[in-house]
């Protein structure tokens, strides 16, 4: 069966998943983070993407983001792949592909999903084991967030704002989500939606959305396919 192209559509966020081929490290030391990071801001700036959320894990990498054209999402990962694959490469002396195939992505409502899908990628690494608390893992904007750091790569999403009237209110209202974590249902719709690439929301927000996008945002309902004749009994 023919795969789905992916969806995406601008003004909206995305949650974005890219694996290492066969679940192998893409980060080996502190330069290939750096690397990666440094790509990431510069692509998200020249295409026209805003990045709220991001993890850098050993072997894949997480993002929400919102791209402003149809395109600059694609274009984006098009050029962080390909220019990081040539230095990782260059680096480590190996050749061939590091991606687990092409990158994975859903399109989720904002009201519903935005602050869990950012909560979701920030503690990755606590869920990991890697460490206690979520700002003290370098590589995501969960220390920006919280506002312990600046960080190149994060634009602030508008319902991150809208957490407080204040810095400190901002901070402290995310700093105790992250505390409350979120629900295992939402960890398992956002992974799902994102690895299969349908949109992630009410039905109301799906239907809508359809009728921006010619390609299928849900999946098929089963049972007989749709225009097929019924078999005589």
């Amino acid at each position: 069966m023919a795969r789905l192209p992916r969806l995406t559509v601008p003004g909206y966020p995305h949650h974005i998943i890219q694996r290492g081929n066969n679940r192998q490290a893409i980060f080996l030391d502190e330069q290939d983070f750096t690397a990666m990071h440094a790509l990431l801001a510069e692509s998200a700036r020249k295409f026209g993407v805003a990045v709220h959320a991001y993890v850098l894990m050993d072997n894949h990498f997480h993002l929400l983001a919102t791209p402003t054209t149809t395109e600059a999402l694609p274009l984006m990962m098009q050029a962080v792949g390909r220019s990081y694959v040539r230095s990782f490469n260059r680096r480590h002396g190996r050749t061939g592909t590091l991606w687990e195939g092409r990158y994975r992505a859903t399109l989720i409502q904002s009201e519903r999903y935005l602050l869990a899908c950012m909560a979701y990628i920030d503690l990755n690494p606590v869920r990991a084991g890697m460490v206690a608390q979520a700002q003290d893992w370098p590589w995501s904007g969960a220390a920006c967030a919280l506002g312990l750091r600046q960080d190149a790569l994060i634009t602030p999403h508008a319902l991150y704002w809208a957490l407080g009237n204040t810095p400190f209110a901002r901070e402290a209202a995310y700093a105790a989500l992250l505390d409350t974590g979120i629900a295992t249902a939402q960890q398992t719709a956002l992974t799902d939606a994102t690895l299969h690439g349908w949109a992630l929301g009410d039905a109301q927000f799906v239907d809508e959305l359809q009728k921006k996008s010619a390609r299928r945002l849900r999946p098929a309902r089963p049972g007989r396919p749709v225009g097929r004749p019924k078999k005589s009994d």
